[in-house]
């Protein structure tokens, strides 16, 4: 099955229905699919073939789902650029790819009129709104009027290339994982496979669609459910879109959710309509689940995926999610990411990669039929990732011996200190406890006589003060000594990539600047 097929048979089963929400304006499934094959065509006709790299600097907006969906249809390649990387990495991301076209929204012109004056390769510059501000760029909505709404008559298998998606840079180096038409597919089989989604459901989107959470728009779509799309995530935004918009399904990293929980008119706003809260990306602090439980109910619902494997690799269903609250024996199953889900394995493996027992801390491995195909023009580092059929993600975590998994760390996070291994989870999990907490952030940094020792980085939450000792004592309370932060930082607000997660590697690299 390719991800092509699936889009055609949606736009025919739920033709007149609403697909796309956003703002005030709305799409049917037909008007998606017909708009989604002008596009296509309208890039065929500027000149671009069958898997030419595309980049795209996109925010979300109306033409966001049908743009995935041209691609797919198409067998162009699409290359989704980080909006918030730098111009220099963004540079290297286009060029790696050989892409011969950037696809940008308008607010990104400036830096694609940058870009522009440096890439030799690209030939094409379209914008997908609003009036272009130089004679180069080519308004591709006005295109697509001269071309027909036919399907492209385009020959596509499993094993054409669907999309090259960098990695969130969390660990510093941009590497594009390989994701083919059946590869997307299966996604979106495993999602169906695994969630409940119904015809006349509503999948509130606020991340980038050009990221995890387009993952899950083509799922729904199959199903008849619509997709509402929101610009961006603000939480006083985001609540009042919830009861405007009534969503069946939501879809939040962390971040998002404590922000939520955080804000003053919070318990204002019904969750009613809200069915499933899905969210992944990185570890929840565990008092932020349970004060979301205590004030949504039992909507949540967690996922594991990567880059390399996209979600849904595991799960933790609302079930677990319900037990844990109500039983105080199975507490601890909220740092879980559940169980694998029924096509994916797991396995954990030490240094030599031999498979651990049940309860230590090792690498995980996972094997699935969403899994990349490689890494874009990196073969040494491909052979390392893929092993046979496994995957080694480089996330450090534990099964229990129910099957369940605990992700515990990325290998590059993990703090070594006089020999003895930090994982600077568990000392967040104990910092989020603190009532003045709002965010936190723990990293190693360079000790003459630890090798190196812990440091945390605070938000506090608005009109709270606490001292560094106060922090530092609340952890030794709580933690071995030598898990303790020994030096404590208040910020005004973490750094974090695109699609949420605190990127630790940007405040070690302050700390090594000072």
């Amino acid at each position: 099955m390719i991800a092509a097929e699936l889009i055609k048979r949606g736009a025919k089963y739920f033709s007149n229905e609403t697909a796309v929400i956003y703002k005030d304006q709305k799409l049917t499934f037909n008007e998606v699919h017909r708009n989604s094959n002008r596009l296509a065509n309208a890039l065929f006709k500027l000149g671009l073939e069958k898997g030419d790299r595309i980049s795209f600097l996109l925010a979300n907006s109306i033409h966001s789902v049908e743009i995935d969906f041209a691609m797919l249809k198409s067998g162009l390649v699409r290359v989704p650029l980080n909006t918030r990387l730098s111009e220099e990495e963004q540079f290297h991301m286009i060029t790696e790819t050989d892409s011969k076209a950037i696809l940008f929204t308008e607010e990104f012109s400036g830096r694609v009129a940058s870009l522009r004056e440096r890439l030799s390769g690209v030939s094409l510059f379209c914008q997908v709104d609003g009036d272009p501000n130089y004679d180069w760029i080519i308004p591709i909505y006005k295109e697509t009027k001269t071309v027909t709404d036919e399907d492209p008559v385009i020959p596509l298998s499993e094993e054409d290339y669907a999309t090259l998606q960098y990695t969130s840079g969390t660990t510093g180096r941009l590497k594009a994982a390989i994701h083919t038409q059946g590869s997307w597919a299966a996604m979106a089989a495993n999602i169906l496979a695994t969630l409940t989604i119904e015809r006349g459901d509503i999948m509130m989107h606020a991340a980038p669609l050009t990221h995890a959470s387009g993952i899950l728009v083509l799922p729904h779509w199959i199903r008849g459910a619509a997709n509402a799309i929101l610009p961006t995530f603000h939480p006083q935004e985001f609540l009042q879109a919830i009861e405007e918009i009534k969503p069946t399904t939501l879809n939040l990293v962390p971040t998002m959710i404590v922000m939520l929980l955080s804000h003053p008119d919070v318990e204002k706003y019904s969750f009613d309509s809200v069915r499933s809260l899905i969210y992944g990306a990185s570890p929840m602090p565990r008092e932020a689940l349970k004060r979301g439980l205590e004030l949504w109910g039992p909507k949540f619902i967690q996922y594991y995926g990567q880059t390399e494997a996209p979600l849904i690799l595991t799960i933790l269903p609302v079930e677990d999610h319900i037990l844990a609250l109500k039983n105080p024996d199975y507490y601890d199953r909220l740092l879980s990411c559940g169980r694998p889900i029924i096509t994916t394995e797991v396995k954990i493996v030490n240094e030599q990669g031999d498979e651990l027992p049940d309860g230590e801390i090792g690498e995980i491995c996972v094997a699935s039929s969403q899994a990349m195909s490689g890494y874009w023009k990196e073969e040494a580092l491909t052979e390392e990732t893929i092993k046979g059929k496994w995957i080694f993600t480089r996330d450090m975590g534990y099964i229990d011996q129910e099957g369940y998994v605990y992700l515990v760390e990325r290998k590059s996070d993990m703090i070594i200190s006089g020999g003895f291994n930090i994982y600077p989870r568990e000392v967040e999990e104990v910092l989020y406890k603190h009532p003045a907490v709002l965010e936190a952030a723990i990293v190693g940094v360079a000790d003459e006589k630890w090798v190196e020792s812990v440091k945390a980085f605070v938000v506090l939450k608005e009109g709270y003060q606490v001292s560094e000792q106060e922090i530092i004592d609340h952890c030794k309370e709580q933690l071995a000594s030598y898990k303790k932060p020994k030096y404590v930082e208040f910020i005004d607000s973490l750094p974090k990539s695109a699609v949420g997660k605190v990127v630790r590697r940007m405040l070690r690299k302050e700390e090594l600047r000072r």
